[in-house]
Parts: C-alpha cells; structure tokens; sequence
C-alpha cells in the first residue's frame, strides 16, 4: 500500500484491545493502518507479531506487518500462535513491542488485536490505545523509502523450556488427564509440551481449525462442556482442562467431570504462590473475590484489587510487584511470565500440586465452594445498561451495605453478601455476579432480586 490515505472511521477499538467484525469493521486496510499508528504512537525499533488459527488471522497480520515496515520498523513473525506466545516471544526476544492478531472466543467472522509495548507491558484505552486509533482514523503519509526489514523467527521452543521451569519433573506422577483445545490454538502447544511430561494424555478436538468444526472454543459456554466432562469421566481422568481460540485462559474439571468455576481457581493458586512467597501480595478483579482475600489473610498478607481486564490487571501487578493475578473468567497472570497471563502454566501447577499431595482437584476446591457460593456470571442484554446499574444500586443502597465499590461497574458488599454488576469491555453485555459467605439460599434470593429488578430493562 502506497500514498496518502484519507480519514476513515474505525469501530473495532475496545478498552484494552481491538475486536471487531471481519471484514465490515477490521479488515487487511484497517490493519495496515493500525500497523502504522502502532509505529507513529509507540515509536518502536523491532516489534513481535503473530497470528492466531482463524482464516482472517494471517493476511491480517501481513497488512499490519506492512504498516509497521512503512513507518520503518523492523518485524519479527513467529507464526501462528497463542496469544501468550506474543506475550513470551516480545520479553523473550528483547524486543520494543509485540502485537498478535486474535478475537480469542469472539464469533469466527470476528479478528482483532491485542498490543504491547516493550517487556510486554499492556497497551489500553488509558496508555496509548486510543492515540492509536485516533492516528488510524487519520490521513496518513507517503510511507518512507527505508522500509523495515521482516524475519521469521520460531520461539516455540523456548516458550515451552520457559513452561517447564514451573515444574518439578522429577516429583511428578503420571497422571490420567482429558485436554481439549476445541480446535483452537493450544493443540499447536500440546504436541511439543506433552512428550516432555510422564503424563497419559487424551485429546479431543485437537487439531486447529478456523471453520470450528465443534462451535468456537468457549468453555465459559455450557454447550461447550458436556464432550470434555464426558471424557473425564469415561477415562476416569484426575482431571480435564479446555482452552479458549487463543489459549489464553485455561478451565478445569475435576476428576467427577464437574466445571470449577475459575473464581475457586484464582483462590487455589493464590494459596500455591503465597505457601512459597511470604509476605508477597496477588492481585483479584472486582467480581468476585471474598474467597481470595480469606486466603491472603491467613498468610498475613494483601490481596489487591484490579479493574477487569488484562491490561488493568497487569499494571496493578507491576505497581505492587504482586507474584500472581486472577480473574474468575479463568486469566490467570504470573509475575515470571512478564506478569502475563498464561493459559498453559496454570494446568501445569494444577498437575504438579495433585502429583505432590496425592489431593485430587475436587477436595482442593470443595470447601471454598461451601465457604463462599457464588451465582456464576450470568450474562444480560439490556435496552438501557446504565440505567439499569443505577437501579439496581439504588434499591440495594436502602439497605445499607458495608461498602460500595465503583472499581469497575458497581459492587456492593453486606455483611454475608455481596455482588457486582458491569458492562462488559468486549461484548455489548452486561454481567452479574453474586457471592454469599457459606449461605447458597442467600445467595439464590438475592441473585433472583436483582435478576427481577433487570427484567424491568
């Protein structure tokens, strides 16, 4: 692409990253543009790209690699990959950015973008993203006469060698587990990383396909869990696990076949990191997080609250140097993995911990699942959202909560209840959450209100 080009509108930026329809609101001329914004505002010598298994992912990548090269900066591909092998390969290769193209569990007409700058710090709507688009919507300039250079580079290898670090091998068991990529990224990951493991490992939907043959990889779905609970059961596996489109959120079955929800997840590897890093803090989202404080307590120690979202997350987690974050929609961020999230470690620690104690997955999570009941996010499409926030609040402010909390939506919090409700950054949605402390008919009469009080809207 060559010359001058003129204004345009684009409507696929979000709060923390780009996502949008293909080709109506992202396409390879967007993507061109987005390359030379990213070079204009981040100003960058080399950046890191990659693209993840949907059919669009590639050519867009090329575009945005030619309007990086435009502006003069040097691109290094390294394929197809995770979302999290970007994360990895921009730290790993020393390099001042990296951007992969990816809509992770959106609908497969979807793509998008996620971006960072050097040492995979994120790039949001508050730090730059927005001047990102604003250059994109601009006219641009005659691109100039010293293009840069393009290389292909695998980082595959020292990504995995990178996994491997969070394992001790030699204390390992060999395990039954079911593993399900649902067509989409991770299997790509499992081929190298599996051999290296003593572990009996069965694969469904392994092979990375863009046309989603099993529907797109969202195990946040209920659709999308009966064929991995099934096969935990049917090998009698120690455990399951199912990956989003780009891997960068892992979910768990335990060994009976029943889905934990992620919030006891982000409780279970905030006690694994805070046993081995006293006196460390970790880092919750504002949804659900009654059970992650009660953990950081008993070892004497905080746990800080962060907006929701990846890009949030990490910059609380690099202000405070805090060891590991989570958010109950299973991102999971570790501060060894550039405070990144990772939707391969996790599954790793969950293996080492079972091969070490001899506890399954269910006993380990069983009594936060009494202790603290939650609703599971349940997910609304409203004809006016602010309005029905500003409802909901108003009815529960009668009765006098202990807190209220504008971190991200609105979180009341009670004696022995609390809930959050916000609009989603990706989706045009709204999500609750409830939590009770160890009190489920609580919990289910209070869902129910605020369900009803929504109904209106």
């Amino acid at each position: 692409m060559s010359g001058a080009l003129s204004d345009i509108s684009i409507s696929c930026f979000k709060a923390y990253d780009v996502r949008g329809r293909v080709p109506d609101q992202l396409n390879e001329s967007i993507a061109y543009r987005i390359g030379r914004a990213y070079a204009q505002v981040i100003q960058p010598s080399t950046v890191a790209v990659g693209f993840d298994i949907r059919l669009t992912s590639e050519a867009l990548c090329d575009q945005l690699s030619n309007g990086l090269r435009d502006e003069g900066v040097d691109v290094i591909n390294i394929g197809c990959c995770g979302t999290e092998e970007i994360y990895f390969a921009t730290a790993h290769l020393k390099v001042d950015g990296g951007i992969v193209v990816t809509a992770s569990h959106n609908p497969k007409d979807y793509n998008g973008m996620k971006m960072v700058r050097e040492e995979s710090k994120p790039i949001h709507a508050d730090n730059g993203l927005m001047d990102i688009r604003r250059v994109a919507e601009s006219a641009l300039p005659t691109p100039l006469q010293a293009r840069g250079i393009l290389t292909e580079q695998c980082t595959r290898s020292a990504y995995i060698e990178h996994l491997m670090s969070y394992l001790a091998v030699d204390q390992l068991t060999p395990l039954k587990l079911v593993a399900n990529p649902g067509n989409g990224g991770a299997g790509l990951v499992l081929k190298d990383l599996l051999p290296l493991l003593p572990f009996e490992v069965t694969l469904l939907q392994e092979t990375p396909d863009g046309h989603f043959p099993n529907g797109v990889p969202n195990p946040l779905l209920e659709e999308n869990r009966e064929v991995t609970r099934n096969a935990v059961i049917e090998q009698k596996a120690d455990f399951g696990m199912a990956w989003d489109g780009d891997f960068d959120r892992c979910f768990f079955f335990d060994e009976t076949g029943r889905f934990i929800e992620g919030y006891y997840l982000v409780g279970l590897f905030s006690e694994f990191f805070l046993k081995r890093n006293a006196g460390e803090v970790v880092v919750h989202d504002p949804r659900l997080y009654w059970n992650t404080q009660c953990i950081a307590e008993q070892y004497g120690t905080r746990a800080l609250k962060s907006k929701t979202g990846h890009a949030y997350m990490k910059g609380i987690m690099r202000e405070h140097d805090a060891v590991y974050g989570g958010e109950m929609s299973a991102h999971h961020y570790f501060r060894d993995f550039s405070y990144c999230d990772s939707g391969m470690i996790p599954w790793l620690i969950v293996a080492q911990m079972i091969s070490q104690t001899g506890i399954p997955l269910s006993q380990m999570v069983d009594q936060k699942m009494q202790d603290f009941p939650v609703s599971g996010e349940i997910n609304f499409t409203l004809n006016d959202a602010d309005a029905a926030l500003d409802a909901v609040e108003a009815h529960f402010l009668k009765d006098v909560p202990l807190s209220v909390d504008k971190t991200d939506g609105v979180s009341l919090d009670f004696a022995d209840w609390r809930f959050n409700l916000r609009k989603s950054n990706t989706e045009p949605l709204v999500r609750l959450n409830v939590e009770t402390r160890g009190d489920q008919a609580l919990m289910e009469e209070k869902r129910d209100a605020i369900l009803e009080l929504l109904a209106q809207y």
